[in-house]
């Protein structure tokens, strides 16, 4: 990141922490209209997004309903360490297998099992699919249980192999996506299972996955080399047997979050996961000073967050009086990351789309939100009404009901095993207005980000990094820039009179 004119600008306020309402973005020359902008960029080293939106890894923000919906819409959810590792898998499985062009992993069932074993298992594992290949006891492929076989079977106990399809179309390993779909094409089916040549199972293509794939008919969603939605897990300190549940899981990104990211388990962690499994990026964090950074990098991490203390619900700053304010924060961590071909990504503090313009011109890559997504249809906190109108539970991961209720938040905050009247909270819970489905509240900011980049002319999130000039705004200057001089009588839709 090469930036002389912010090098000059921060270099000014070198004892002086900023935050987004402290700056505005200077206009630029553009040639091109905000729609025509690129909003793609990398998550980690080799993680990439469509969009530079990432859901928080709290409680209240993200399960597998958030993971899948931030997926399809480009960009990646994180599911939270409050959570016993085996669910924490499950939701990750949820996202994985959301979307299947070819199933290595597909879920198998014996001929000897019967219909209530299928019932019970799939309630067990909340699966949602329907077909079952049957394998034997070497794991030959002999039949397939689908949904038709299921529903005109009323006996429980009958068996599987008595009910299952055994005539099946195969292909043999190594069949490509391509070929896969032309024989599902021309006969008919919509499962294609894959053997090799002794006769063993070993995955299968789903025809509506891989049309949609072929055809290219969603091109927003965040996938992976196999076509499966991504998604992203918390892990802490000293947590191995969590990280070798999430692997089996197929996990793309493991994130070590701990509210002080620069100390030794961090550290030894990251190097841990990188030494054991260097297939998947790591993020680490939190951090908010460039040594920090450094050590982290130094570590293997391929992401670093930055953030202490900037969020709705952290008291951090005033409980430790400790943090820097996030604009400052940002800039100076991207600097040091930047020496490592590193990106990071800017950890709380946004109200606005404006921050997120602002937080991406400071050098990070993308936007970690927690409070901005608790209020939608898609987060896992719980719905109330109050006053007439309906709000949705958000609280920090330091809240004192957060850390009571598991050692996954508590041990973020390093107070894992102390009993619940001697916790130091360093958050607290509260509420959000609901605020519907997450694609429209992701809409607002993408658009708002992509007015910025043309007010910037910049067509690129590493066009922003590269040129975005800030002006330091007065008190006077940030009164001007919100609505005055009017009684509002109805919020716009990404603006509330409240929300200042």
């Amino acid at each position: 990141m090469t930036n002389s004119y912010l090098d000059k600008f921060f270099e000014h306020f070198q004892y002086t922490a900023l935050s987004y309402d402290d700056v505005t973005l200077v206009t630029q020359y553009a040639d091109f209209l905000p729609n025509e902008t690129n909003l793609s960029t990398r998550l980690t080293r080799n993680v990439t997004m469509n969009i530079p939106f990432v859901s928080a890894a709290m409680d209240t923000v993200t399960e597998a309903g958030m993971a899948v919906a931030m997926a399809l819409n480009g960009g990646i959810g994180i599911i939270h360490k409050n959570l016993d590792p085996e669910t924490q898998r499950t939701h990750v499985k949820r996202v994985k297998y959301y979307l299947n062009g070819f199933l290595r992993k597909a879920r198998t069932m014996r001929p000897e099992d019967t219909v209530a074993d299928l019932y019970r298992v799939k309630d067990e594992k909340h699966w949602t699919f329907h077909t079952f290949p049957i394998l034997d006891a070497d794991r030959k492929l002999v039949g397939m249980i689908a949904k038709r076989e299921l529903k005109y079977s009323d006996d429980p106990q009958q068996k599987l192999g008595d009910i299952m399809t055994r005539d099946l179309r195969t292909s043999p390993a190594g069949t490509t996506i391509e070929q896969a779909h032309e024989t599902m094409r021309q006969y008919k089916i919509s499962v294609l299972p894959v053997v090799n040549d002794a006769g063993e199972f070993e995955g299968m293509y789903c025809y509506r996955d891989v049309e949609d794939i072929l055809k290219g008919n969603h091109p927003l969603y965040n996938r992976d080399a196999n076509h499966k939605l991504r998604c992203g897990a918390a892990v802490g300190p000293n947590t191995h047997e969590r990280v070798e549940i999430l692997m089996e899981a197929d996990v793309d990104v493991l994130v070590v979050d701990t509210a002080h990211g620069h100390t030794k388990g961090v550290i030894d962690m990251v190097k841990w996961i990188k030494q054991k499994y260097p297939q998947v990026d790591v993020i680490a964090g939190n951090v908010a000073a460039p040594e920090g950074v450094k050590a982290l990098c130094e570590a293997g991490a391929d992401a670093v967050k930055i953030g202490v203390g900037p969020g709705s619900i952290c008291t951090t700053r005033v409980v430790a009086g400790v943090g820097v304010p996030q604009l400052t924060a940002v800039y100076q961590c991207a600097k040091e990351a930047a020496k490592f071909n590193v990106p990071v990504i800017a950890d709380g503090g946004i109200r606005y789309s404006g921050d997120v313009a602002k937080a991406l011109a400071a050098g990070a890559s993308s936007i970690m939100m927690g409070g901005v997504l608790a209020g939608t249809e898609e987060s896992p906190g719980e719905r109330m009404l109050y006053n007439g109108r309906q709000y949705v539970i958000y609280r920090g991961m330091g809240s004192l009901e957060a850390m009571a209720q598991r050692n996954g938040s508590a041990d973020r905050y390093g107070q894992a095993g102390v009993q619940a009247e001697k916790m130091v909270p360093e958050g607290v819970e509260g509420m959000v207005p609901y605020a519907g489905p997450l694609e429209a509240v992701l809409n607002q900011f993408a658009g708002g980000l992509r007015g910025s980049m043309g007010y910037n002319g910049c067509r690129t999130i590493p066009e922003l990094h590269e040129r975005a000039r800030f002006y330091n705004v007065t008190a006077a200057g940030q009164r001007e820039s919100h609505p005055h001089d009017i009684l509002m009588t109805k919020d716009a839709v990404n603006y509330k009179a409240n929300q200042r």
